[in-house]
């Protein structure tokens, strides 16, 4: 008896460090609180061009789930706008070096070209 006593004791003990576990590293439901989407932590060189350094250099906030949504929504905006810069500046300096060609308007069908008629118009000098 004493030892089914000591068993049921054992099952209600782990069951309980299991819990108590199991609440600390999932969290009690509770809700995290609404994040600043009007500041970051997170800073990109205003002055210049980002370039792969800064990128290699940015370290985000850890959280107790992973990272800042605004945080990580922030930076891939401002890589959305520097890549749109980049794409702008890339096709005006392609424009610039290769133009494009200008093209004649297409001749209607049914008419003849202009120097073609021409030559009808020249008497035979046989004639």
């Amino acid at each position: 008896m004493l030892s089914f006593v000591a068993f049921v004791v054992g099952v209600l003990v782990v069951g309980a460090l299991l819990f108590l576990g199991a609440s600390l590293l999932l969290g009690r439901g509770e809700t995290q609180p609404p994040a600043d989407t009007d500041r970051s932590p997170v800073a990109l060189p205003g002055d210049r061009p980002v370039t792969a350094d800064d990128v290699r250099a940015l370290q985000l906030s850890v959280v107790a789930r992973g990272y800042r949504m605004a945080e990580v929504d922030w930076l891939l905006d401002q890589f959305a706008l520097a890549l749109e810069e980049r794409d702008a500046e890339i096709a005006a300096l392609r424009a610039r070096v290769h133009p494009a060609p200008v093209t004649a308007p297409k001749q209607q069908q049914g008419t003849a070209p202009d120097d073609a008629g021409t030559a009808d118009d020249e008497e035979d000098p046989r004639a």
